[in-house]
């Protein structure tokens, strides 16, 4: 078990339908996320991602097996405080996540539990606002607000809390194209210039582009996993009805007329950049 960072050990997580009895939603999972990783976690829908990103912190326990955050073991009651500070979520349905009248309470909520001085709940209030780009919604009451909206005020929440590990369950639902566009950027820089964790879970290959290492889940057990070149490179892929994302549709074809592109290279545009510097 590393000290720090996530461990899942031999981890089985039954739901009780009284029809049918125990129902595995995840199947003997073993894996790690390092600190400072970006992880994608892709499947369809049934496949286990959200169950997962449940037990990250507490919300749900193991049926059997352990999951660790920094050495902090789910399952102790007296460390899920910690643990809970440690991993933020962000959930599909922002409605479910939003408790306040007001935008700037709603942020400021998850600081002033932790007893945080006034000046420490403002600073991290207005870092959170700027980096969603809602400074000039604070007053706002978040309920009329659009959907996507919502989901940037969910985010702010999480951040307030400075989580070394943020997870984020089908962020990209309810954004239209520039709202996506802004969100996963927003993410890449917080994983580079903030050090964050990151755990983007979606059935949407393409929100996944920017992350490290790939994990494709499927009927609860670990299908594939590494970069994202070497994922959607795999056959396999298309097995569970996954698209391939654009860019890597052209670097398959690039590999196949013997033309090898580095993992660096993620988007269409810094394809045509890279190619552009091979003439």
């Amino acid at each position: 078990m590393t000290a720090q960072g996530i461990e899942f050990v031999n981890v089985t997580k039954h739901y009780i339908d009284y029809s049918q009895g125990k129902t595995p939603a995840l199947k003997d999972i073993s894996l790690s996320i390092r600190k400072g990783e970006y992880v994608g976690l892709l499947g369809m829908n049934g496949s286990g991602k959200s169950t997962l990103a449940k037990l990250l912190n507490g919300l749900l326990k193991p049926t059997d097996g352990k999951v660790f955050i920094n050495g902090l073991d789910t399952a102790n009651i007296e460390q899920l405080p910690e643990i809970r500070r440690l991993v933020g979520m962000v959930f599909q349905n922002p409605d479910n996540q939003l408790i306040s009248p007001v935008i700037e309470e709603e942020i400021s909520f998850g600081p002033e539990n932790l007893g945080l001085p006034i000046s420490e709940i403002n600073r991290r209030i207005n870092w959170a606002l700027q980096v969603c780009g809602l400074e000039d919604k604070r007053h706002h009451a978040p309920h009329l607000l659009s959907g996507g909206q919502k989901q940037k005020v969910a985010l702010a929440s999480a951040l307030a809390m400075l989580p070394e590990y943020l997870v984020l369950d089908e962020p990209t639902s309810m954004l239209d194209p520039t709202g996506r566009k802004e969100l996963l950027e927003q993410l890449k820089v917080l994983n580079k210039q903030e050090d964050m964790t990151i755990l983007i879970i979606s059935h949407n290959p393409e929100d996944l582009v920017q992350a490290d290492r790939l994990i494709v889940l499927d009927h609860g057990s670990i299908f594939l996993q590494g970069t994202p070149k070497e994922v959607y490179a795999s056959a396999k892929l298309a097995e569970l009805g996954l698209d391939t994302p654009t860019v890597y549709q052209l670097i398959n074809q690039l590999g196949s007329n013997g033309y090898s592109v580095p993992e660096n290279v993620k988007s269409v545009r810094e394809l045509v950049d890279y190619l552009c510097l091979q003439l």
